[in-house]
Parts: C-alpha cells; structure tokens; sequence
C-alpha cells in the first residue's frame, strides 16, 4: 500500500490524473450526466477507479471518500443518494482491477516463505476477466434503474473496445491453454513496470522532487494500513468465532448438497467461503482466501487456491464501501445501490468459478 501510494502520488503531481481524466471524460459525462462537464468529481472518481484498477484494495478508500464527498457538493437531497452517488459505488463495489497487486504479493510471499514453486502472477488473467463481467454487469444494472441509454456511441466506443479486447484475449487463451502462464507473468510485470516508469517520467517531465513525493503518498500509505488493522483484527476475530462455531461449515455442506444433484465436479464449493465473505469484509474474505492454501500454503497453486484468489480479485467488499461512503457524507437512504451492488457480486463469482474450470479445470 505504501508502495503503490507513493508511485500514485508522483502520478498525481506529475499530471497523470490529468490525461487520465481527459481520456475518459468523454464517458464520464454520459454516464453521469448530472455532474457538469468540468466537475471536481471527475477526477476524483478516476483517481478512486485508477487504484481500484491497480488492486490496491484499502488504498483507494481515502480517494474514494473524496470522489464521494465532492458528489455529494452536487447532491440536491443531502439525505439521499444521487444517481451519480449510486453508479459510482456501484462501480467501485463491482470491483474492476486491472493489476491485482496485493493479492500476488500476498501469493508470491506464502510461495517464497514455503518454498513453494509457481508462478505468483497466473491468476491475473482471471480476474482481469471476472472483475470486468462483474463491473459490466453492475453497470448494466444500473443503466437500467437510472434509465441510462448505453448504446450511445461515446459509450458503445469505450465498452464495446474494452470488450472485445476482453473476448478476444479469453477467445486465445482458450485455444492456447499451454501458454496462460507465460502470458499471464509477460502481461502482468509488462503493465505494473509500464504504470511505475510513465508515473516517473511524467514527474520528472513536471520538474517535481520524484523522492520527496513517493515519500509523502508512502507515509499516507503507511498511516492507512495502521488505521484499518484494528478494524481487521475484530473483523478477523468475528470470522473465526463464525467459522468455528461450524455455521459456515453447515452452509457451505448445504451449497455442496445442492450442487451435487446438478455436477459431478463440485470443487468449487470449497472456494465458496472467500465468495459470501467477500461483500462483508476485504480483510475476512482475505483470511478465508489464504486459509483455503491450507498449513504452510501447500495448495495454493490446487484449483480452490487458485479459485479462492481469483474470488478474491473479482469483487468489492459492498456492504462495507456503502456503510463508509455513505455514511462519510450522511446519506441515509441509499435507494437501490445495496441491489446493484449484490448483483454484480453474484455475476462476478459465477465469472470466475466459471473461468477457474477453463484456466485450471
């Protein structure tokens, strides 16, 4: 956290929010057509989007209350929230991530303190497909409520790019299954270096002091991590009362049960635990993710391993982006965004489950 904040404060001094915010404001202005055209908000959501896409999973709060805040400035009903408002968290909530830093970190820590071979990286194809059905699908749902016209062509020309990009990258990995690992490792260290050299040139382009920047994003980086591990701790404490009290147990028997009577192959089901904790708790759904590897990470590269960190990747943490968002600005009736949010969870672990058994199966 600590690390990408500092690379994303010399981004932000160096302009690249900026382009950023140029390239996509033609879509930000149809999709959120009651914010004006030079709105504050813009880049603030982009900024919250940015490391979202970058998998910096608590890192994006602070951006995020921000994008809300300025939003809210905008906001008529200061009790409830605007159409704006609900399509940002859905956005968030569906959890679009581009590079999944924390959870190959997390991977690539358990491999090298076990001794583990493999390659980290070979769920970031995965969930760069999952999160993008999720985000898609969140969008739609809310297009839908807030009777958003999606066949524009400003907006035809940015999803219907993004998606055959996406359909043509699962169309070759499908026929060339031999190579998902290579292409998995070359894209995902090609995009990370890439993100890291064009923030610093950027920054040296601007004249700024490159050092005295990433050691102020990293401090704020350092200062979030060290406010959320009390929420971690007790969130963490709450699942493992939960857990061994054997409920989740007797929940995920009863999944299983149901399944059994449609599938042969139900090892999905043991994945399924990271799945239901994930719109609870980033930080749960993190625990039950690394416990599925079992003692000393021994089947993190199994199929429910695998599974586990690409559920893990392809959906926000809903209810608890709605309650801090929200409740950041005082919003009281959230109208349908809690629906929105839940349903684009459902398709983004239908996704992955179902692209775990094309990757893995």
């Amino acid at each position: 956290m600590a690390l990408w904040l500092g690379i994303m404060r010399i981004g932000e001094k160096g302009g690249a929010i900026k382009i950023l915010s140029k390239l996509f404001s033609p879509l930000l202005n149809k999709l959120f057509p009651e914010l004006p055209e030079n709105s504050k908000a813009h880049g603030s959501i982009i900024m919250n989007i940015s490391a979202n896409v970058l998998g910096l999973d608590n890192a994006a709060t602070p951006l995020g209350l921000k994008a809300m805040k300025e939003l809210q400035d905008e906001n008529s009903d200061k009790e409830t929230a605007s159409n704006s408002q609900i399509l940002f968290l859905v956005l968030n909530t569906s959890g679009l991530t581009l590079i999944p830093t924390s959870i190959i970190a997390l991977r690539a820590t358990a491999m090298a303190e076990n001794n583990i071979t493999g390659n980290p990286t070979d769920i970031f194809l995965p969930i760069l497909i999952a999160t993008y059905c999720s985000t898609l699908a969140g969008l739609i749902f809310v297009a839908i409520f807030q009777k958003i016209n999606l066949f524009q062509k400003t907006i035809l020309a940015y999803l219907g790019t993004a998606t055959m990009l996406i359909g043509l990258l699962v169309w070759y990995l499908i026929n060339h299954k031999d190579q998902i690992e290579v292409i998995s490792a070359v894209t995902s260290g090609s995009i990370i270096f890439s993100f890291i050299i064009s923030f610093i040139l950027l920054g040296l382009r601007k004249k700024i002091n490159i050092y005295e920047e990433f050691i102020e994003g990293a401090k704020e980086g350092f200062n979030v991590a060290v406010r959320i591990v009390p929420y971690l701790i007790a969130m963490l404490c709450a699942i493992g009362a939960f857990t061994t009290s054997g409920a989740m147990g007797y929940i995920i028997d009863g999944i299983g049960n149901f399944f059994s009577l449609f599938f042969n192959d139900i090892r999905f089901v043991d994945a399924l635990p990271t799945a239901i904790m994930k719109p609870l708790s980033g930080g749960g759904a993190r625990g039950m993710m690394v416990e599925s590897w079992g003692e000393n990470a021994s089947q993190i590269n199994s199929f429910v391993g695998r599974l586990t960190s690409t559920l893990q990747g392809s959906t926000e943490t809903t209810f608890y982006v709605l309650a801090v968002y929200f409740g950041s600005v005082g919003i009281k009736n959230t109208r349908y965004a809690i629906i929105a949010g839940l349903l684009a969870d459902l398709v983004g672990v239908i996704a992955a489950i179902i692209i775990a058994y094309v990757f893995w199966g």
